[in-house]
């Protein structure tokens, strides 16, 4: 009877059965958990739930894990013939490269922990190499850019693992990622550079039309699958010889969820060239399989890119999500620091693709979304010496001392912090940014301070500047260059501007530019 339940079940689907069928035979041949029952046939959860409700006393369950009761097995292979499928021929690559996949699942190990804020879902170090192997069979990598718009799956490493004459850019909002990756780049010689940016405020100018070919997984929102699509555009040095590869999933269950999003993609000018069906896996997403479609796509023209803040599924960057109250904004508006003949600044959104609140005499500043790096950047793009930043109460740089204290070293120059917690309620912080004043700061800090004013400057000219400045005329153009050429941890930081640079990269340069003085 539970056989007659099962084929029922399948009959259901129609011609989508054959999935369910890649079910029945891993739980024919073995004990599997869930989240495998999921990923490897690349099955929604609720699809699987479904069969293993209708499979009923056929069933052996042990914790997690499920299979067909062993006296069952052989039933079940006759009815439904379950057989192998079809070899992916990528994956027929994968064991050929045992070393990179080992090195990959190294790398994953020790990856910063996702974010779901970020709506981080970690591929797997088969999926990584897949699309490393994939990009290095399709496309004549050896001396081409290749610019990953996020990257916590780690593709550049295993893009460098496969080709390392590639050239790789990787561009993130999530700092302790950038570090990590720099580092691991560091230690193999790797020609992977890492930037900072967050794409709902703009590129770094120093990427824009670059890149060769451009990779991303980015939010399985329309908002968020046009945004970096459209940012990935912005990126291409050729949109005629230039690609876009995109990973993107939805659930057989959310079909009209999979159009917005086609059509969002088609809005931006982009040919889908091929659509490679469920391509990623991942550990996770089992809402959509833990699996996605990996998209070709070529771009017909350059086409403007708007959008919000909230391209997410999860927190207060969602799609679903709500601002801060009224009393909330207006408490912050109140605190900011400002003359005394100054009205309350209106409180204004995140964003510092361009110096901001220039003119004025204070900014309040609404970070209620702030995933982590925005009260930083805000500080470094902030025209005027005085701010007030509402925060969530569990953001990295309020939430700890040691996070107090390292946003405080960074700016120390130009601000002077006070942290406000539970401030206007228990969920939030008002962090109070007031100046510091130029003749209290010996000649080292002011240099240091004329460069995070400027952060939007190109980073070798700024300093070179400000190195005059505090030499009172002493040194010439030529000679304050020679002090930053020689004295720059990377030089080719020097040609992209401070507000663009990784967090931990700022750290390190900070107090080489102070020491530069000396030099």
């Amino acid at each position: 009877m539970t056989i007659d339940q099962v084929r029922l079940l399948l009959t259901g689907h129609g011609v989508h059965a054959r999935k369910l069928r890649r079910v029945l035979a891993l739980l024919s041949a073995d004990w599997h958990p869930l989240a495998e029952l999921v990923r490897l046939p690349a099955v929604p959860r609720r699809t699987v739930q479904e069969l293993l409700k209708a499979i009923a006393d056929d069933l052996d369950v042990d914790g997690e894990r499920y299979r067909v009761n062993p006296a069952r097995q052989a039933d079940y292979r006759a009815a439904f013939g379950l057989t192998e499928d079809v070899a992916d021929p990528v994956d027929a690559l994968v064991p050929r490269h045992t070393d990179q996949l080992r090195l990959i699942l190294a790398d994953i190990a020790e990856v910063p922990a996702p974010l779901s804020a970020l709506d981080h879902v970690q591929a797997t170090a088969q999926t990584a190499l897949k699309r490393a192997l994939w990009l290095d069979n399709t496309y004549e990598l050896g001396g081409r850019h290749l610019l990953c718009l996020g990257d916590h799956d780690l593709t550049s490493l295993a893009v460098c693992a496969v080709n390392p004459d590639v050239t790789v850019t990787v561009v993130d909002l999530d700092d302790r990622l950038l570090e990590y990756i720099d580092h691991k780049t560091s230690q193999r010689g790797w020609r992977i550079r890492t930037l900072h940016a967050d794409f709902r405020f703009g590129l770094p100018p120093s990427l824009v039309e670059t890149a060769d070919l451009v990779f991303s997984d980015p939010p399985y929102t329309p908002e968020g699958m046009g945004l970096f699509a459209g940012r990935a555009i912005e990126a291409l040095e050729d949109t005629g010889s230039g690609r876009i590869l995109l990973a993107y999933g939805f659930s057989d269950r959310t079909p009209a969820l999979g159009l917005k999003v086609q059509q969002e993609l088609q809005r931006l000018g982009l040919v889908f060239e091929a659509i490679l069906p469920a391509f990623n896996r991942f550990d996770g997403a089992q809402a959509i399989g833990s699996a996605a479609d990996l998209y070709v796509c070529r771009p017909t023209s350059r086409r403007t890119v708007s959008s919000g803040t909230r391209i997410y599924t999860h927190g207060a960057q969602s799609v679903e999500s709500s601002g801060p109250s009224r009393e909330a904004l207006s408490t912050l508006s109140d605190l900011a620091p400002r003359p005394e003949s100054s009205p309350p600044p209106k409180p204004r959104g995140p964003g510092w693709a361009e110096p901001i609140g220039k003119g004025a005499a204070s900014l309040a500043l609404d970070l209620t979304a702030d995933p982590g790096p925005w009260l930083l950047r805000s500080m470094l793009a902030s025209s005027p010496a005085r701010l007030a930043a509402l925060v969530p109460n569990n953001h990295p740089a309020v939430s700890s001392a040691a996070g107090q204290q390292e946003l405080q070293s960074l700016v120390r120059t130009r601000f002077s912090l006070k942290f406000l917690r539970n401030n206007p309620d228990n969920k939030h912080t008002i962090v109070v940014a007031d100046q510091v004043l130029a003749g209290t700061l010996e000649p080292g800090d002011l240099v240091v301070r004329e460069v995070l004013m400027k952060a939007h400057g190109k980073l070798g000219n700024v300093w070179r500047e400000a190195l005059i400045t505090a030499s009172r005329g002493a040194l010439t153009k030529r000679q304050a260059r020679e002090v930053v050429e020689n004295a720059a941890p990377n030089s080719d930081d020097l040609e992209l501007r401070l507000i663009d640079l990784p967090k931990h990269r700022i750290a390190e340069l900070l107090p080489v530019i102070a020491t530069s003085v000396t030099l």
